[in-house]
């Protein structure tokens, strides 16, 4: 491994956009299922508490990228590898058995009413931090 690659952070270089996109994301899709919760909880509550915590993800997922060291990085692989967990499985429910939700989550259709992003971000995610490990983390192998 080179030398350089070992001075990254999960907030650095290319981290800073992926960091930014996950804000970009957190700010939304918080502001959207706050918006539901108050408004219309009882329209549809599946939909919109998992908009919720889809946001709370996003939210977590950008502190603990930015943050990007120690304990910080263990919080951003579960947040990030839940995030893509969330998104696959409420993106197959959604397809699969639409009846199950009354109006559309940020995951629904695998994120498709925020052009996929959901879908591509967490895989992104996870590569950066793969990209991105500890030099002893590549040294142990």
């Amino acid at each position: 491994m080179s030398a350089d690659r070992t001075s990254l952070s999960t907030a650095s270089g290319p981290g800073r956009v992926l960091v930014a996109v996950y804000g970009v994301l957190a700010v939304a899709a918080t502001a959207r299922s706050a918006v539901q919760i108050v408004r219309d909880l009882d329209e549809a509550p599946l939909a919109y508490l998992l908009s919720a915590v889809a946001a709370a993800v996003y939210v977590l997922a950008t502190v603990a990228l930015a943050k990007g060291t120690g304990g910080w990085r263990a919080t951003a692989w579960s947040a990030v590898s839940l995030e893509l967990t969330g998104v696959l499985v409420v993106g197959a429910l959604s397809v699969g058995a639409p009846e199950l939700f009354a109006d559309a989550t940020v995951w629904s259709g695998f994120g498709s009413g925020y052009g996929y992003v959901p879908l591509v971000l967490p895989a992104l995610g996870l590569l950066w931090l793969w990209r991105t490990r500890p030099r002893w983390a590549v040294d142990s192998r």
